[in-house]
């Protein structure tokens, strides 16, 4: 165990997310998301009995997002709704990130960021659309000059 750091985070997950660059990217999922097929090749991390609300807040503590230029937050979004839907769960995860961060991508177009990922953590989650991408950003230590 480490000091300050969440208990979710295991060495497995910790270790991904310290090798992950500027720009790369984590995808977070739900339990039915095909994430052995669109990961193959890739870092997969499960979280079985995790819902994504929380496995979220876990990465999201330690996890130095990309500018908003670079869209650093992106979420599935959810089939047959009007544009703008956001579910409650959606929501609960986007309030973790900074105001007005989050694009609601279309499915199969998601499933294409997932294949350029660095890595994806699978959930427990049950809830359906329950997947977000996050893109890395730096954390500087700018000196004097």
């Amino acid at each position: 165990m480490l000091k300050g750091i969440d208990p979710l985070l295991t060495p497995e997950l910790l270790k991904v997310l310290a090798e992950m660059g500027h720009g790369d990217a984590i995808a977070v999922v739900d339990a039915n998301f095909t994430a052995t097929t669109l990961g193959r090749g890739k870092p997969l991390v499960r979280l079985a009995g995790t819902g994504l609300q929380r496995a979220c807040a876990a990465v999201l503590s330690v996890f130095p997002f990309g500018t908003a230029a670079e869209q650093p937050v992106a979420f599935m979004k959810v089939g047959d709704t009007p544009d703008g839907y956001v579910s409650p769960l959606q929501r609960q995860v986007l309030a973790l990130c900074a105001p007005g961060m989050g694009e609601a991508v279309e499915r199969f177009a998601f499933y294409e960021r997932v294949k350029q990922a660095y890595a994806i953590v699978q959930t427990g989650e049950m809830q359906p659309y329950a997947n977000f991408i996050f893109k890395k950003g730096v954390i500087a230590d700018v000196p004097d000059l």
